[in-house]
Protein backbone atom coordinates (compact mmCIF):
# COMPACT_ATOMS: atom_id res chain seq x y z
CA UNK A 1 0.00 0.00 0.00
CA UNK A 2 2.76 2.94 0.71
CA UNK A 3 4.76 2.17 -2.36
CA UNK A 4 0.99 2.44 -4.21
CA UNK A 5 0.40 5.17 -2.54
CA UNK A 6 3.90 6.95 -4.16
CA UNK A 7 2.04 7.60 -7.40
CA UNK A 8 -1.47 5.92 -7.28
CA UNK A 9 -4.62 7.35 -5.26
CA UNK A 10 -5.63 5.91 -2.25
CA UNK A 11 -9.31 4.84 -4.19
CA UNK A 12 -6.75 3.50 -7.14
CA UNK A 13 -4.39 1.07 -5.06
CA UNK A 14 -7.82 -0.31 -3.70
CA UNK A 15 -9.28 -0.94 -6.38
CA UNK A 16 -6.33 -2.00 -8.40
CA UNK A 17 -5.85 -4.66 -5.71
CA UNK A 18 -8.83 -6.51 -5.66
CA UNK A 19 -9.28 -6.53 -9.59
CA UNK A 20 -6.08 -8.30 -9.41
CA UNK A 21 -7.19 -10.69 -7.08
CA UNK A 22 -10.42 -10.89 -9.07
CA UNK A 23 -9.07 -11.49 -12.18
CA UNK A 24 -6.07 -13.98 -11.32
CA UNK A 25 -9.30 -16.03 -9.52
CA UNK A 26 -11.66 -15.83 -12.64
CA UNK A 27 -10.72 -19.00 -14.04
CA UNK A 28 -11.84 -20.95 -10.69
CA UNK A 29 -15.15 -18.80 -10.86
CA UNK A 30 -16.08 -19.86 -14.77
CA UNK A 31 -15.72 -23.34 -13.78
CA UNK A 32 -17.42 -23.34 -10.09
CA UNK A 33 -19.88 -20.52 -10.06
CA UNK A 34 -22.86 -22.84 -11.66
CA UNK A 35 -22.97 -24.89 -8.46
CA UNK A 36 -23.60 -22.22 -6.12
CA UNK A 37 -26.71 -22.01 -5.20
CA UNK A 38 -28.56 -18.58 -6.28
CA UNK A 39 -29.43 -17.84 -3.03
CA UNK A 40 -25.98 -17.77 -2.09
CA UNK A 41 -24.34 -15.68 -4.99
CA UNK A 42 -25.15 -12.73 -2.65
CA UNK A 43 -23.65 -13.60 0.23
CA UNK A 44 -20.46 -14.79 -1.49
CA UNK A 45 -20.39 -11.29 -3.06
CA UNK A 46 -21.43 -9.80 0.27
CA UNK A 47 -18.47 -11.99 2.27
CA UNK A 48 -16.00 -10.33 -0.78
CA UNK A 49 -17.08 -6.78 0.00
CA UNK A 50 -17.23 -7.06 3.88
CA UNK A 51 -13.68 -8.86 4.33
CA UNK A 52 -12.09 -7.30 1.41
CA UNK A 53 -13.48 -5.05 -1.05
CA UNK A 54 -14.89 -2.44 1.38
CA UNK A 55 -11.62 -2.84 3.60
CA UNK A 56 -8.98 -2.78 1.34
CA UNK A 57 -10.32 1.02 0.95
CA UNK A 58 -10.52 2.00 4.38
CA UNK A 59 -7.38 0.81 4.69
CA UNK A 60 -5.65 2.92 1.65
CA UNK A 61 -7.54 5.83 3.07
CA UNK A 62 -6.42 5.80 6.16
CA UNK A 63 -3.02 4.91 5.61
CA UNK A 64 -2.48 8.79 3.66
CA UNK A 65 -2.91 10.02 7.15
CA UNK A 66 -1.31 7.94 9.11
CA UNK A 67 1.45 4.85 9.78
CA UNK A 68 1.18 1.52 8.55
CA UNK A 69 2.77 0.34 11.63
CA UNK A 70 -0.12 2.29 13.26
CA UNK A 71 -2.55 0.65 11.08
CA UNK A 72 -1.25 -2.75 11.71
CA UNK A 73 -1.58 -2.59 15.33
CA UNK A 74 -5.40 -1.34 14.93
CA UNK A 75 -5.98 -4.50 12.89
CA UNK A 76 -5.22 -6.91 15.78
CA UNK A 77 -8.79 -5.61 17.27
CA UNK A 78 -9.91 -8.24 14.47
CA UNK A 79 -10.58 -11.08 16.97
CA UNK A 80 -12.60 -8.68 19.31
CA UNK A 81 -14.94 -8.23 16.83
CA UNK A 82 -15.34 -11.57 16.07
CA UNK A 83 -16.85 -12.15 19.53
CA UNK A 84 -19.20 -8.34 19.17
CA UNK A 85 -20.23 -8.94 15.99
CA UNK A 86 -20.98 -12.68 16.69
CA UNK A 87 -23.13 -11.91 19.78
CA UNK A 88 -25.20 -8.69 18.32
CA UNK A 89 -25.82 -10.36 14.80
CA UNK A 90 -25.85 -13.75 15.08
CA UNK A 91 -26.57 -14.71 18.08
CA UNK A 92 -23.28 -16.59 20.07
CA UNK A 93 -22.78 -16.84 23.56
CA UNK A 94 -20.24 -14.43 25.47
CA UNK A 95 -18.44 -15.32 28.41
CA UNK A 96 -16.82 -13.27 31.27
CA UNK A 97 -13.25 -13.97 29.96
CA UNK A 98 -14.66 -12.26 26.37
CA UNK A 99 -16.36 -9.64 28.20
CA UNK A 100 -13.32 -8.71 29.90
CA UNK A 101 -11.22 -9.54 27.17
CA UNK A 102 -12.87 -7.35 24.90
CA UNK A 103 -12.38 -4.33 28.09
CA UNK A 104 -8.38 -4.80 27.93
CA UNK A 105 -8.28 -4.67 23.87
CA UNK A 106 -10.20 -1.59 24.15
CA UNK A 107 -8.60 -0.14 27.00
CA UNK A 108 -5.48 -0.86 25.23
CA UNK A 109 -6.84 0.86 21.64
CA UNK A 110 -7.81 4.18 23.56
CA UNK A 111 -4.21 4.46 25.17
CA UNK A 112 -2.75 3.87 21.31
CA UNK A 113 -4.70 6.64 19.58
CA UNK A 114 -4.00 8.75 22.86
CA UNK A 115 -0.06 8.12 22.79
CA UNK A 116 -0.44 9.70 19.10
CA UNK A 117 -0.78 13.02 20.69
CA UNK A 118 -0.53 14.97 16.63
CA UNK A 119 -3.36 12.58 15.93
CA UNK A 120 -5.72 14.49 18.36
CA UNK A 121 -5.49 17.18 16.94
CA UNK A 122 -6.09 17.07 12.77
CA UNK A 123 -8.37 14.86 11.12
CA UNK A 124 -5.63 11.67 10.96
CA UNK A 125 -7.68 11.25 14.13
CA UNK A 126 -10.42 9.90 11.88
CA UNK A 127 -8.16 7.73 10.02
CA UNK A 128 -7.74 5.50 12.69
CA UNK A 129 -11.84 4.98 13.14
CA UNK A 130 -11.62 4.10 9.12
CA UNK A 131 -9.23 1.00 10.28
CA UNK A 132 -11.42 0.26 13.50
CA UNK A 133 -14.38 -0.10 10.86
CA UNK A 134 -12.62 -2.20 8.70
CA UNK A 135 -11.64 -4.76 11.48
CA UNK A 136 -15.41 -4.48 12.02
CA UNK A 137 -16.29 -6.16 8.89
CA UNK A 138 -13.76 -8.67 9.17
CA UNK A 139 -15.30 -10.06 12.37
CA UNK A 140 -18.69 -9.70 10.81
CA UNK A 141 -17.31 -11.40 7.49
CA UNK A 142 -16.01 -14.04 9.52
CA UNK A 143 -19.20 -14.75 11.62
CA UNK A 144 -21.21 -14.75 8.31
CA UNK A 145 -19.01 -17.40 6.31
CA UNK A 146 -19.32 -19.35 9.51
CA UNK A 147 -22.70 -19.35 9.73
CA UNK A 148 -23.94 -19.67 6.10
CA UNK A 149 -20.92 -20.55 3.56
CA UNK A 150 -19.46 -23.79 5.87
CA UNK A 151 -20.67 -26.26 3.47
CA UNK A 152 -18.72 -24.80 0.19
CA UNK A 153 -15.23 -25.23 -0.43
CA UNK A 154 -12.89 -22.54 0.88
CA UNK A 155 -11.11 -22.03 -2.66
CA UNK A 156 -14.52 -21.51 -4.22
CA UNK A 157 -15.42 -18.59 -1.49
CA UNK A 158 -12.89 -17.00 -2.10
CA UNK A 159 -12.70 -17.21 -6.09
CA UNK A 160 -16.39 -16.16 -6.04
CA UNK A 161 -16.35 -13.69 -4.00
CA UNK A 162 -13.43 -11.36 -5.00
CA UNK A 163 -13.92 -12.49 -8.83
CA UNK A 164 -17.65 -10.50 -8.20
CA UNK A 165 -16.13 -7.22 -6.34
CA UNK A 166 -13.54 -7.21 -8.81
CA UNK A 167 -16.64 -5.35 -11.03
CA UNK A 168 -17.21 -2.69 -8.75
CA UNK A 169 -13.52 -2.50 -8.04
CA UNK A 170 -13.16 -1.83 -12.26
CA UNK A 171 -15.74 0.74 -11.88
CA UNK A 172 -13.85 2.60 -9.52
CA UNK A 173 -10.97 2.16 -11.59
CA UNK A 174 -12.36 3.72 -14.60
CA UNK A 175 -13.70 6.81 -12.59
CA UNK A 176 -10.80 7.71 -10.66
CA UNK A 177 -9.09 8.11 -14.54
CA UNK A 178 -6.76 5.31 -13.61
CA UNK A 179 -6.66 4.53 -17.15
CA UNK A 180 -6.02 7.99 -18.32
CA UNK A 181 -2.62 8.01 -16.56
CA UNK A 182 0.37 7.31 -18.23
CA UNK A 183 0.49 3.64 -17.26
CA UNK A 184 3.83 3.00 -19.21
CA UNK A 185 5.61 5.56 -17.07
CA UNK A 186 8.41 3.97 -14.67
CA UNK A 187 7.10 4.86 -11.61
CA UNK A 188 3.28 4.62 -12.07
CA UNK A 189 4.46 1.12 -13.39
CA UNK A 190 6.25 0.08 -10.04
CA UNK A 191 2.84 2.01 -7.70
CA UNK A 192 0.55 -0.72 -10.08
CA UNK A 193 2.69 -3.46 -9.74
CA UNK A 194 2.99 -3.24 -6.32
CA UNK A 195 -0.77 -2.94 -5.80
CA UNK A 196 -1.44 -6.30 -8.40
CA UNK A 197 1.15 -7.83 -5.95
CA UNK A 198 -0.78 -7.08 -3.09
CA UNK A 199 -3.76 -8.13 -4.62
CA UNK A 200 -2.40 -11.52 -5.40
CA UNK A 201 -0.62 -12.47 -2.67
CA UNK A 202 -1.71 -10.04 0.05
CA UNK A 203 -5.96 -10.66 -0.79
CA UNK A 204 -5.87 -13.80 -3.36
CA UNK A 205 -4.11 -16.03 -1.75
CA UNK A 206 -4.06 -14.84 2.18
CA UNK A 207 -8.33 -15.18 1.32
CA UNK A 208 -8.19 -18.56 0.41
CA UNK A 209 -5.60 -19.47 3.40
CA UNK A 210 -7.90 -17.65 5.80
CA UNK A 211 -11.28 -19.36 4.76
CA UNK A 212 -9.48 -22.66 4.78
CA UNK A 213 -8.41 -21.53 8.46
CA UNK A 214 -12.70 -20.41 9.35
CA UNK A 215 -13.82 -23.78 8.04
CA UNK A 216 -11.29 -26.13 9.99
CA UNK A 217 -10.37 -24.04 13.22
CA UNK A 218 -13.51 -21.49 13.30
CA UNK A 219 -13.73 -18.08 13.05
CA UNK A 220 -12.53 -16.71 16.17
CA UNK A 221 -9.52 -18.62 15.62
CA UNK A 222 -8.82 -17.73 12.46
CA UNK A 223 -8.87 -14.25 13.22
CA UNK A 224 -6.15 -14.68 15.54
CA UNK A 225 -3.78 -14.93 12.76
CA UNK A 226 -4.20 -10.81 13.16
CA UNK A 227 -1.76 -11.81 16.33
CA UNK A 228 1.41 -11.30 13.86
CA UNK A 229 0.25 -8.54 11.65
CA UNK A 230 1.22 -5.79 13.78
CA UNK A 231 4.41 -7.00 14.77
CA UNK A 232 5.31 -7.63 10.59
CA UNK A 233 3.69 -4.21 10.47
CA UNK A 234 6.06 -2.54 12.92
CA UNK A 235 8.97 -3.91 11.16
CA UNK A 236 8.28 -2.38 7.98
CA UNK A 237 7.64 1.01 9.60
CA UNK A 238 11.13 0.66 11.12
CA UNK A 239 12.12 0.13 7.03
CA UNK A 240 10.52 3.00 6.42
CA UNK A 241 11.28 5.50 8.65
CA UNK A 242 8.03 5.49 10.83
CA UNK A 243 7.97 6.94 14.66
CA UNK A 244 6.51 3.94 16.53
CA UNK A 245 8.31 3.98 19.95
CA UNK A 246 8.02 2.10 23.36
CA UNK A 247 4.97 4.03 24.43
CA UNK A 248 3.03 2.35 20.77
CA UNK A 249 4.75 -1.00 21.75
CA UNK A 250 3.03 -0.61 25.17
CA UNK A 251 -0.40 -0.23 24.24
CA UNK A 252 0.16 -3.17 21.63
CA UNK A 253 0.57 -5.57 23.92
CA UNK A 254 -1.95 -4.28 26.05
CA UNK A 255 -4.27 -5.17 23.11
CA UNK A 256 -3.14 -8.22 22.33
CA UNK A 257 -3.73 -9.13 26.14
CA UNK A 258 -7.15 -8.77 25.42
CA UNK A 259 -7.37 -10.62 22.47
CA UNK A 260 -5.68 -13.44 24.03
CA UNK A 261 -8.20 -13.53 27.10
CA UNK A 262 -11.36 -13.09 25.40
CA UNK A 263 -10.39 -16.07 23.62
CA UNK A 264 -9.31 -18.04 26.49
CA UNK A 265 -11.43 -20.53 27.83
CA UNK A 266 -13.62 -20.17 31.18
CA UNK A 267 -12.58 -22.32 33.97
CA UNK A 268 -15.57 -24.94 34.97
CA UNK A 269 -16.15 -24.76 38.26
CA UNK A 270 -16.46 -28.66 39.59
Amino acid sequence: MKLGLLQLSSYQVAALRILAAGLILLPITIKHISSIPITKLFILFLSGSLGSLIPAFLFCIAEEKIDSALAGTLNSLTPVFVIITGVIFFKNQISKNKTIGIAIAFIGCILLMLSKSHLQTNQHFASLFLIILATLLYGFNVNMVSKNLLHIPSLHIASIALSLNAIPALLALIFTGYFNLPLWNNNILKASGAAVVLGLIGTAIATILFYVLVKRAGGIFASMVTYGIPFVAIAWGFVYGENFGWLEIFCLLIILIGVYYSNKKDKKIT
